[in-house]
């Protein structure tokens, strides 16, 4: 994970809809970037419909809101429709993001060894710099922890 303070690394990765997108184009306004490990799964469902009903108070405070995970793009959108997702997701299929965030690590499950994402959400402020840092955040929880810091 990175450490608060320093400023978080740029990148341009596609969304939802197949349109690029770059950390640097939300300069002056802060944003929750989050990974997380899947598409449609449980822990991963319960933290985007977490934002997803939150969404209204995080544009309030003038936040942003991305989430970055290793799925495709038509994968993203099919969530994004299911769910009825108002905000950012980004697909980063050649992990660069995720090892530049620190959050594409070993993971261990019942004895098994893998490499995966480590749920993991920063929030950035309006220069760029990473103030808040979490890691292995549950996932239910996240949405309503990362509001009540702006």
């Amino acid at each position: 994970m990175l450490q608060t303070g320093i400023k978080a690394p740029d990148f341009t990765l596609p969304d939802q809809n197949g349109n690029s997108v770059s950390l640097s184009s939300f300069a002056g306004r802060r944003v929750i970037l989050y990974f997380y490990p899947r598409d449609n799964t449980a822990g991963c469902t319960k933290q985007a419909c977490g934002f997803s009903k939150l969404y209204p108070q995080f544009t309030e405070k003038g936040a942003v809101i991305i989430g970055v995970s290793g799925d495709s793009v038509a994968s993203h959108k099919k969530f994004e429709e299911k769910f009825e997702l108002p905000f950012i997701l980004l697909s980063d299929t050649e992990k660069t993001v995720l090892q530049a965030y620190d959050v594409w690590k070993e993971k261990k499950n019942y004895g098994r060894v893998s490499m995966g994402i480590v749920r993991t959400t920063y929030l950035i402020d309006e220069n760029g710099f990473i103030v808040k840092a979490f890691d292995k955040v549950k996932a239910a929880d996240n949405p309503s922890q990362m509001l009540s810091l702006l």
